[in-house]
């Protein structure tokens, strides 16, 4: 309504552009938090605002904004007059940091919050994945674990020169959740199992280049790209792609740079195509590269649990829905709250910060096959599983 306004009235000249500049900026203070909620939940004519709004925590996700947000995303889905959803963190430093495992690991084995959080985490990767409306995702600063759910099972996903991906969960003894056992094999050839295994972090452009984003724009017009969506009377995914695209090509000298990780292509296919991951050590130790030795130190600090785990759930997810994924995440991770690593780790690197864990089996060798096993099997009773 206020598009068609604004289109109206600029047949009168100067008073016209007034007021149409002077509607634009109420658009946007609509869209720019001003509330000290935690998620805020905005709708503009046809259109849905979501903003992750706790810069202090770098925006991380807990149980409550998981709660707001989940019902709302049905509600604008049902509703047939909603054509099109943006979804961004308030300031320049991070979309969302991920889930706040901080507070989980915090409650305790004993606490339900582990239970509740991710399920109710998985429901909402699962919305989204599933929306029929355009769900546009600006990934400006961080965008690791959690945030990664929030954004890359949508239909359009913005990268800034600011954004910084990783899957960091091997770290802290767990895996890499929401959905990415079903991403990340879908990424070029090998590519998801080093991002995997290794938590590497991909920057700015390089999240478009390795098909995490599917956009590229500098930080310093993602107002006017917003603007421009919503100005948008009946957006879908052609209208949306073509503004994206235009701003895109505005920085092509940019974006068209080479993908940083380019050069170790070949050498991370020939390492990770392997049938363990004791092989992928081995097949690291024979390569006398720079590279590789890198690689494989950065994997030897992390728990040997967490890698075989997440080596499976790679293999597993290659030929599984996304739906699928997450039951099978699901599982996956209540195992993970038994044992002692998640806690171990999230204690060495978020809460004392000494980052020496002590890992439980210590030594790949000690995690044995059965041991893998036992975190697919079916949970006690069926209305322990993820229902979707």
């Amino acid at each position: 309504l206020n598009v068609i306004i604004c289109s109206r009235i600029s047949l009168v000249k100067k008073s016209a552009f007034s007021y149409c500049k002077h509607l634009s900026s109420r658009i946007m203070s609509t869209v720019t938090p001003s509330s000290n909620d935690e998620i805020i939940l905005d709708r503009i004519g046809n259109k849905g605002i979501v903003t992750i709004n706790r810069p202090k925590h770098l925006n991380a996700l807990n149980l409550d904004m998981i709660r707001k947000l989940y019902p709302q995303l049905r509600k604008w889905e049902m509703d047939n007059t909603m054509k099109m959803v943006i979804i961004k963190g308030q300031g320049d430093k991070a979309f969302c940091a991920g889930g706040d495992v901080k507070a989980i690991a915090l409650s305790g084995k004993s606490s339900k919050l582990s239970e509740e959080f991710f399920r109710e985490e998985y429901r909402l990767n699962n919305q989204i994945g599933s929306l029929s409306v355009p769900y546009i995702a600006f990934l400006n600063g961080i965008v690791m674990g959690g945030g990664v759910g929030l954004s890359v099972h949508g239909a359009f996903r913005i990268a800034t020169e600011k954004a910084v991906f990783a899957m960091p969960e091997t770290a802290i003894g767990f895996f890499p959740d929401v959905g990415g056992s079903h991403f990340l094999p879908r990424l070029p050839g090998l590519l998801g199992l080093y991002l995997a295994l290794t938590g590497h972090r991909l920057h700015g452009r390089d999240l478009f280049k390795a098909g995490i984003a599917t956009h590229f724009v500098v930080s310093a017009r993602l107002k006017d790209v917003e603007e421009e969506l919503m100005r948008l009377e009946k957006p879908d995914l052609n209208s949306i792609d073509k503004i994206l695209i235009k701003y895109q090509e505005q920085w092509e000298a940019d974006y068209k740079k080479e993908f940083t990780l380019k050069p170790f292509i070949g050498r991370i296919n020939s390492a990770f195509s392997a049938e363990t991951v004791e092989q992928i050590f081995s097949n690291l130790g024979k390569d006398t590269s720079e590279f590789a030795k890198t690689t494989l130190e950065s994997l030897k600090k992390m728990s040997p649990t967490s890698l075989k785990l997440t080596f499976r759930l790679f293999k597993e997810g290659a030929k599984m829905s996304l739906p699928e994924c997450l039951k099978m995440e699901y599982r996956v991770s209540q195992r993970f709250m038994m044992n002692d690593d998640f806690f171990e780790g999230v204690r060495s690197v978020l809460i004392d910060k000494d980052h020496n864990p002590k890992w439980n089996p210590p030594t790949l060798e000690q995690v044995t096959d059965s041991m893998v096993d036992s975190y697919f099997v079916p949970l006690p009773s069926k209305d322990k599983e993820l229902q979707l």
